[in-house]
């Protein structure tokens, strides 16, 4: 397992161990809780940049972020309109 560049060898070696601990149930649970905490940074993300957005309109920039082809077929090209 490659270490970040930020993380020490120490901080990295306790983290894996806590990994390491982990039931695979506990693992899915912090992957799904993970993957919640990124969509929200990127929807605040969305946000700051254009404060005009309603929600849908949130939304679909961040299924244009997440899924840049699918979202593209699905919702069409262009801004993101309610």
């Amino acid at each position: 397992m490659t270490r970040p560049f930020d993380t020490t060898p120490e901080a990295h070696a306790a983290q894996v161990a806590v990994w390491r601990g982990m039931s695979p149930a506990a693992r899915a649970a912090e992957a799904v809780a993970l993957s919640v905490a990124v969509r929200d940074l990127a929807r605040a993300g969305i946000r700051a940049r254009h404060p005009e957005y309603r929600a849908a309109q949130v939304e679909r920039a961040l299924l244009r972020l997440l899924y840049p082809g699918l979202a593209e077929r699905a919702l069409g090209p262009g801004l993101e309109s309610p």
